[in-house]
C-alpha cells in the first residue's frame, strides 16, 4: 500500500506532519478530516509535488497557480475556525521560499496591527489584482471572508483551466507547424543544393520552377541570418506598434473583424468579462464598482472600450445588456442571458451561466478550427514537399535536352 505524506491543522490550531499508509490520496484527506484535522498538504512519498494545494513559490513572488493554492488554503482554515492571523501564521509556517516569506509575515503583521486583511494584500506591490483586493474586501464587509476565498479559489481555478486548455490545445498545430517548417528548410538548405552542381555541369536551361527552389534553396544557404535579423525587426515593429494605444485599438479592431479568429477572441474575451463580473456581483459588490474592475481582465481593447461606455451608460441609469451591444462585438446569446439577469435581478447568477457556456463554446470553437487547421497545414506541407520532389525530377527527366 502507498505511503503518503502529509501536513494538517489540528483541532487546537497545530499544525501537524507525518506520514499515512492508505490506498489513494483521497482516502488521506478522508482520513484527516475524520481525525478532527484540516488537511493543508498531502503527496505520495517521494513524488516531486504535493497533491493537496502544495505552496510552492517562486523567486518573485506567486505565480498564478500558487495564488490559487494560497487562497484555498486561507479559505480552508477559516472555514475551519482558526482566526485570521493563526491561519497566516500557518501558510508562514509552509512557505519555504525567504521572499514569501517576508511577504506573508508583511500580511500577517499589517493584519495583527489592525489592519484589514485587503489592506494588507494591497500594500503587496500588486500581487494580488484588483479583483483579488476588491473581493476580499466585500468579503470582510459581509462577514464572509471563508466564503469570499473559496469563490476565488473556484474563480482562479476556472480561469486556469480556460487558459490550461487554449494552450493544451494549440501544442499539437504549433508541433506540426515547427515539424513542418524544419522539414521544408532541410529540404531546401541540404538536399536540394547537392543538384546544384550536376545541373551546372550539365549547362543548358532549366526548368522555371527547377530555377525557383534552386533560388529558395540558395537563399536560405547563404542568407539565413539576414531572414533572421529581418524576422527579429518585424517583431520587434510589431510590438512597438500595440504599445502605441491608438495602433493597438485598430489592430484589436482589425482583429475583431477576421473571420473564426474575431468569433473566437470575443467569446474568450465574454467568458472572462461574465466570469469576473459575476464573482463580483455574488460577493456584494455594487455594479458600477464591479464594471470599473472587470473591465481590466480583458485584453481586446475594442472590447474594453465597449465596457467602459456600457458602465458610463449604466451610471446614468441605463442597463448593461443594451449598452454591450451597441458596439455590435459581444455575442447575441450572452447580451439575451445578461438582459434576462437584469429583468428577473438575478444578474450574478446570469453572469456565471454566461462564463460557463462561453467556457465550452471558446474549447468548441477550438476544437472545430483544429480540426480544420491540422489536415490543412498537412495538406499544404504534402504539396509543397511534392513540388521541391518534382522541380528536380522535371530536370532530371530533361537532362538529354540540357546534355544538348
Amino acid at each position: 500500500m502507498p505511503l503518503f505524506e502529509y501536513k494538517a491543522v489540528d483541532p487546537s490550531g497545530e499544525t501537524v506532519q507525518g506520514t499515512m499508509e492508505a490506498a489513494s490520496l483521497d482516502l488521506v484527506v478522508l482520513k484527516l478530516q475524520e481525525a478532527g484535522n484540516v488537511p493543508l498538504q498531502a503527496r505520495e512519498s517521494g513524488s516531486g509535488g504535493f497533491g493537496l494545494a502544495g505552496l510552492r513559490f517562486g523567486r518573485r513572488g506567486m505565480s498564478s497557480r500558487e495564488v490559487g493554492e494560497f487562497t484555498q488554503q486561507l479559505a480552508t482554515l477559516l472555514g475551519a475556525g482558526l482566526p485570521l492571523d493563526r491561519s497566516l501564521q500557518v501558510l508562514l509556517d509552509l512557505a519555504e521560499s525567504e521572499r514569501v516569506k517576508r511577504t506573508v509575515a508583511e500580511i500577517r503583521d499589517r493584519v495583527r496591527e489592525g489592519g484589514s486583511l485587503s489592506d494588507a494584500l494591497e500594500e503587496q506591490h500588486g500581487a494580488f489584482n484588483r479583483l483579488f483586493v476588491n473581493m476580499v474586501r466585500a468579503g470582510e464587509v459581509g462577514g464572509t471572508l471563508d466564503v469570499t476565498l473559496d469563490r476565488l479559489t473556484d474563480y482562479l481555478e476556472r480561469s486556469r483551466a480556460l487558459k490550461d486548455s487554449v494552450i493544451s490545445a494549440l501544442i499539437y498545430p504549433i508541433l506540426l507547424l515547427v515539424l513542418a517548417a524544419g522539414s521544408l528548410i532541410l529540404l531546401l538548405v541540404y538536399v536540394i543544393p547537392q543538384f546544384t552542381p550536376i545541373f551546372e555541369e550539365l549547362g543548358g536551361d532549366l526548368p522555371l520552377i527547377t530555377k525557383i527552389v534552386l533560388g529558395v534553396g540558395s537563399v536560405l544557404q547563404n542568407f539565413w541570418w539576414a531572414i533572421i535579423l529581418l524576422t527579429v525587426l518585424a517583431v520587434t515593429q510589431f510590438r512597438r506598434m500595440l504599445a502605441d494605444a491608438e495602433k493597438r485599438f485598430a489592430w484589436d479592431g482589425r482583429v475583431l473583424g477576421m473571420k473564426w479568429v474575431g468569433d473566437l477572441v470575443s467569446k474568450m474575451e465574454t467568458a472572462r468579462l461574465t466570469r469576473t463580473l459575476g464573482t463580483l456581483l455574488t460577493n456584494g459588490v455594487p455594479l458600477l464598482s464591479a464594471l470599473s474592475i472587470a473591465q481590466n481582465v480583458i485584453t481586446n481593447t475594442v472590447l474594453r472600450r465597449e465596457v467602459t461606455d456600457a458602465a458610463r451608460e449604466v451610471k446614468t441609469g441605463g442597463g448593461l445588456a443594451r449598452n454591450l451591444a451597441k458596439g455590435g462585438h459581444f455575442p447575441r446569446l450572452a447580451l439575451q442571458m445578461i438582459s434576462v439577469g437584469e429583468e428577473t435581478g438575478q444578474l450574478d447568477g446570469m453572469l456565471m451561466k454566461v462564463s460557463d457556456t462561453y467556457d465550452i463554446e471558446v474549447r468548441n470553437t477550438i476544437d472545430r478550427l483544429l480540426s480544420v487547421f491540422t489536415p490543412v497545414v498537412t495538406l499544404l506541407l504534402a504539396v509543397m514537399i511534392g513540388t521541391i520532389v518534382m522541380s528536380v525530377l522535371v530536370a532530371i527527366l530533361g537532362i538529354n535536352d540540357l546534355v544538348g
